[in-house]
């Protein structure tokens, strides 16, 4: 693998120091939206700009999408995972400058954004098998010489609004299902990593020239909230799959369900480890050290609350006060470094925040937070992952902190641990650490864990592609990636085929003339 510096990884990916931010494919308009600079949480400097997508040009984009998609939906499902196929394979040849890029501009650590176009990889391989099982059901007419079945068709443009923490990762879930469903997708990247959509377009464009893939089949529009609610009142996209905040899904949700399109959200969680007295306490300091403090805490699955029994509750708080202590701070992608910095001022501010806030509600600090300052904390947003002892009910700990702050909360009972796990508002990524098998069971059971994800003896990060990804309550409710995620990409049909020459109705209606 070559050793890609940030300025060889910029020139491979065809990113520059400014850049249009719409393009429908091949293409790529210039437009009178205003310029947007991306700055890199690592060392604060500038890496490029991006012009912002107009109205105007946004509904170019829409126009375009919709005259590719009557293409695409005919090219054969088998065929469009070809296409995907290969992408898989331009991602495998551009892995480790996409992945330096995601670091720098995001500020995860170099491994985690490897990983994270890993997970672009596993999804186009998990797509293209998928290509040849868009399976519908056969049923049994009550009627006779009738036949039942149903089957999927493409559903349109799918829109996707995706958030900074996996600038890449997440839109591939949706996108790669999408294509090879017969759709044509629409992205809006977050605004604080525009540069990793220019980037992944560069990528697929390639790809797509070579297969004769129609203009417009891959479309990104790069703005702010505005160029979100364009897509989201405009009916000629009948999904829009949106990851961020609560907040954000809320006002996504009503405005899409306003014109009764359909809306997949993925929002907030609030992720707790159940550490039981029968836990391996090795296996859960692990877990819960890298689930609180990868990517400093900014992954919609980061642990925020440990829920220890009493038992062994002190020796778990010591465990990781020591554990914390040799964390290192600093450069994402210096590998011996274990945590970067958060995306920007406005989320070392929510940081700040948050620990007055603990302070105030009676909260205990076990580990001291604070920001970094000095050389190679030029930025302003290096961290210090920070632990208080808390009580669940405490506002503060309701609410989700995108940032590495880790509260710990004691409990007696399996049953009281499981209300405090369940007890907040997101329900996204849940785990409990036991070697009891009545624990885990109970955990899993519909008496246990209340969201999308729960574990057994690993952490509430680090989800497969394998499985359906999200969660419910405040959560959204959505699910992308594995399983029978596909299906929401999709338009579903009943259908009923008399091949006889009578035509009898159901439930045995009478109706003769």
């Amino acid at each position: 693998m070559q050793n890609f510096g940030i300025k060889e990884a910029l020139a491979t990916l065809g990113v520059k120091s400014t850049n249009p931010g719409t393009s429908t494919g091949k293409n790529w308009l210039r437009t009178k939206g205003a310029s947007i600079s991306s700055y890199s949480p690592v060392d604060g400097k500038l890496i490029g700009r991006v012009q912002s997508t107009d109205e105007k040009a946004f509904g170019k984009v829409v126009e375009q999408a919709e005259k590719a998609f009557k293409e695409w939906r005919l090219v054969p499902a088998p065929k469009r995972g070809e296409v995907v196929r290969q992408i898989g394979e331009a991602l495998r040849k551009y892995k480790e400058p996409l992945g330096k890029l995601v670091s720098y501009e995001m500020g995860k650590s170099y491994q985690e954004g490897l990983g994270e176009v890993q997970e672009m990889i596993d999804i186009c391989d998990f797509a293209v098998g998928l290509s040849r099982q868009l399976n519908g059901l056969t049923m049994h007419s009550e009627r006779p010489q009738h036949r039942m079945y149903e089957q999927y068709h493409p559903l349109g443009i799918v829109g996707i609004i995706s958030a900074f923490n996996f600038p890449v990762a997440v839109w591939s879930w949706n996108t790669m299902l999408a294509w090879v469903c017969g759709d044509v997708c629409i992205w809006k990247p977050s605004e604080k990593t525009p540069l990793c959509s220019i980037a992944c377009q560069n990528i697929i464009a390639k790809v797509f020239a070579k297969n004769n893939v129609p203009e417009g089949v891959s479309c990104i529009v790069n703005g702010d909230y505005q160029i979100g609610q364009l897509m989201c009142s405009n009916e000629s996209i009948p999904l829009v799959s949106a990851t961020g905040s609560v907040r954000m899904g809320k006002a996504v949700g009503r405005t899409v369900s306003e014109r009764l399109g359909r809306a997949l959200l993925e929002l907030g969680g609030n992720n707790a480890i159940i550490i039981s007295e029968n836990a391996n306490l090795e296996v859960a300091i692990r877990g819960a050290l890298f689930g609180a403090v990868g990517t400093a805490g900014q992954r919609c699955t980061t642990t925020r609350r440990l829920i220890v029994h009493e038992k062994v509750y002190n020796e778990v708080k010591s465990r990781l006060k020591n554990a914390y202590a040799h964390l290192r701070i600093g450069n994402p992608l210096d590998q011996n470094n274990h945590v970067g910095p958060l995306i920007d001022q406005l989320a070392v501010k929510a940081y700040r925040d948050a620990l007055r806030k603990v302070k105030a509600e009676g909260g205990t600090f076990v580990v001291n937070g604070g920001v970094l300052s000095g050389k190679g904390y030029e930025s302003g947003c290096y961290v210090k992952p920070a632990i208080a002892e808390v009580e669940n009910h405490f506002e503060i700990v309701q609410q989700e902190t995108f940032a590495p702050i880790l509260y710990l909360i004691k409990y007696s009972t399996i049953e009281e641990a499981i209300e405090l796990q369940n007890g907040v508002k997101q329900g996204l990524s849940s785990a409990i650490i036991t070697t009891h098998m009545q624990e885990m069971e109970k955990f899993l059971s519909q008496a246990g864990s209340d969201c999308g994800i729960a574990n057994v003896n690993i952490g509430t990060s680090g989800a497969e592609i394998g499985g359906a990804f999200g969660g419910e309550k405040e959560t959204g409710g959505g699910r992308e990636s594995g399983s029978d995620s596909w299906k929401v990409y999709m338009r579903r049909q009943t259908n009923t085929i008399n091949f006889g020459s009578n035509l009898p109705l159901a439930q045995g209606i009478k109706f003769d003339i």
